[in-house]
């Protein structure tokens, strides 16, 4: 009798944190999860050690766009991920020249996220046509971002977006909602 009540607790016990692992396991991969930033390319917006949320789930129903703050992996580096801003949209035609203008289908963008005058337009100095699934991302602190226009980042294909970022948790000061818009 001993024996049948320590093996239904201990099944009840098993199939609970079974169930938190499961939970946890989706929530992860497909909801949202925690990161941080290292580094000052999103300066102002953003800060080095910041603790963020991205969600995952929105870009499964709507397209993102201009201005979206994303998360995305860096090819050439295990577990590295850089959050940028996405400027340019699929199919459009992108370039800036070497007064730090960023045209979109030749025409210049207005924008205020900048932190100062781009100084080096990379590969982006030649207009690039993005292909119907790549963004042009760049960072907030344009002159300290390995962003779109560095030739190892490039433009951005949908599938590699990991998500948004959607809270800032740390530093407690600046807690609350991240805006894109």
């Amino acid at each position: 009798m001993r024996t049948q009540g320590f093996l239904r607790t201990f099944l009840h016990v098993a199939i609970y944190i079974g169930g938190i692992l499961l939970a946890t396991f989706l929530i992860v991969n497909f909801v949202a999860q925690r990161t941080r930033v290292y580094g000052y390319s999103m300066t102002p917006t953003l800060n080095d050690a910041d603790q963020l949320i991205v969600e995952k789930l929105s870009y499964h129903f709507t397209d993102p766009q201009r201005y979206d703050i994303i998360v995305f992996p860096y090819q050439y580096a295990k577990n590295t991920f850089y959050v940028k801003r996405i400027i340019g949209l699929p199919g459009e035609r992108i370039r800036i020249d070497y007064d730090g203008n960023i045209y979109i289908n030749g025409k210049v963008l207005e924008e205020h996220y900048g932190k100062e005058v781009i100084e080096d337009p990379g590969i982006a100095a030649t207009e690039i046509q993005l292909a119907d699934d790549e963004y042009f991302l760049l960072g907030d602190n344009r002159n300290n971002s390995q962003d779109s226009r560095d030739p190892s980042v490039g433009p951005v294909k949908r599938k590699n977006l990991i998500g948004r970022v959607w809270l800032r948790l740390y530093p407690f000061s600046k807690f609350g909602l991240i805006t894109h818009q």
